[in-house]
């Protein structure tokens, strides 16, 4: 079983579930590519894929706050392929507001699988 890593300075946590390989990986300013699956953890309720039917891969520049911080931080040091689950708590996700045009409820714990396809 894979061993839970934790971010210095955050609360949210990944486990990686395949490694990636080269010698590239995420830095902050980096324009990244990914498939993403999120999920809420207290009603284990899929709230967005990537790989669902019409949507396309997800395209962000890592490390400066484009997206929730748990991701923003959960991402940097990934290599190319590398496959990894973020557990991302409310106040590092999308906090007391929760995302409700997602269904995501006030103060919901996530599961981000990420997986890297592109890094510039």
């Amino acid at each position: 079983m894979a061993e839970v890593q934790s971010i210095p300075g955050l609360k949210t946590t990944y486990v990686v579930k395949k490694a990636g390989s080269g010698s590239q990986v995420v830095q902050a300013k980096n324009t990244v590519t990914v498939h993403a699956t999120g999920v809420v953890v207290e009603t284990n309720k899929q709230f967005w894929s990537t790989h669902d039917k019409g949507q396309k891969p997800f395209t962000y520049q890592a490390g400066v706050g484009g997206v929730i911080v748990g991701w923003d931080k959960g991402c940097l040091g990934m290599k190319l392929g590398e496959v990894r689950t973020l557990t991302i708590p409310a106040a590092e996700g999308y906090g007391k507001g929760g995302f409700p045009s997602w269904g995501i409820p006030k103060n919901a714990t996530l599961h981000f699988t990420i997986e890297v396809l592109k890094i510039r």
